[in-house]
């Protein structure tokens, strides 16, 4: 479904320089677009490239408000419109696409479906879980029972929901996910050494406007809950544990592993392949670089803070202790 440049202007509250009546259907870079198609600048130096490109329209900065020869979009955060454009335009897609129940799905009587959702082929819904209005179900799927997913989520193949948990609105939840699994908790028996599994039986909360990536496990609650915050971004392959807490608009890259009872405050950043013991807690607006270490019960602060290595420290700090250990190894 294509929008026009006026009604595209209107969503992304961007001042509209040229035709309002072109329409375009989708976002490419400036190599790959077509006419049909809209692509960004932020820089002044790659505004000639994108005006003699195949593009419909260009978003751009204030720098491009004297250009001609395209239609322009005008925003002062033009990477941001950009990002909310391709939604305007998905939505649109969304819109098209055909609601109801495909044939190989299975849905249990007493489950309660909103309006325009969407169960792909092979999925399966278990009896008393709830899926809110224009909310699609991936091929595949396996939703617990009284599992309960708000409106406009996207649920990708074979992504697998655990009884009992809670899914927001506008949540997107890429292939492969597990969602509400048991946490690895257990009580080790000293007179036989055998490791009794301690009670998995919490729930799992996630926010609205949540997105999770590929294959990510988030386990629930022991005996209270898991909760991940609204608006928080989780990527690929990444591991939440039991009665792990992160607040609003936190951000996880790859391969991240938080141990049980983590807290992360709002805005806290964590670069790939971080590793956080359990009842650590980072408060926040921290971030923490790429492969960096937090012990259990550790705390990190610093609104705005750059932290990095294992253990995590100050930025600055750890880049004197590696020139020191340079120099050392110099001398000898």
């Amino acid at each position: 479904m294509k929008r026009s440049l006026q009604q595209i202007a209107q969503a992304v509250d961007a001042r509209l320089q040229g035709d309002g009546r072109v329409e375009v259907g989708g976002v490419a870079s400036i190599g790959s677009a077509s006419e049909h198609d809209l692509v960004f600048v932020e820089e002044e130096k790659y505004l000639l490239r994108a005006l003699e490109s195949a593009t419909g329209a260009v978003i751009a900065g204030e720098f491009a408000a004297t250009s001609s020869g395209k239609p322009l979009l005008i925003s002062r955060h033009p990477k941001l419109a950009f990002a909310q454009a391709a939604r305007f335009l998905g939505e649109g897609n969304r819109e098209g696409s055909q609601a109801g129940v495909r044939g190989s799905a299975v849905v249990d009587s007493s489950v309660r479906l909103g309006a325009d959702v969407v169960v792909e082929e092979r999925a399966v819904i278990a009896e008393g879980a709830e899926v809110g209005e224009n909310t699609r179900i991936g091929a595949g799927c396996v939703i617990g029972r009284r599992v309960k997913i708000g409106r406009e989520c996207e649920i990708y193949p074979q992504v697998t929901i655990y009884p009992g948990t809670t899914v927001g609105d506008r949540v997107i939840v890429h292939a492969g996910a597990v969602l509400g699994s048991d946490g690895f908790g257990y009580v080790r028996d000293p007179k036989s050494g055998r490791y009794e599994k301690f009670p998995q039986v919490g729930r799992l909360v996630i926010e609205d406007e949540v997105e999770i990536g590929a294959n990510t496990t988030v386990d629930r609650g022991a005996l209270d809950e898991t909760r991940i915050g609204r608006g928080t971004k989780i990527d690929n392959l990444v591991h939440i544990g039991h009665n792990c807490w992160l607040g609003q608009n936190v951000v996880i890259a790859a391969q991240t592993g938080l141990s049980g009872s983590i807290v992360l405050e709002n805005d806290v950043v964590l670069g790939g392949q971080v590793g956080v013991g359990e009842h650590a807690r980072i408060e926040e607006g921290v971030m923490l670089g790429g492969q960096g270490g937090v012990l259990p019960n550790k705390v990190l602060r610093g609104k705005g803070v750059a932290f990095w290595g294992t253990p995590a420290q100050p930025v600055r700090q750890y880049l004197k202790q590696l020139a020191a250990l340079a120099r050392l190894g110099k001398k000898r």
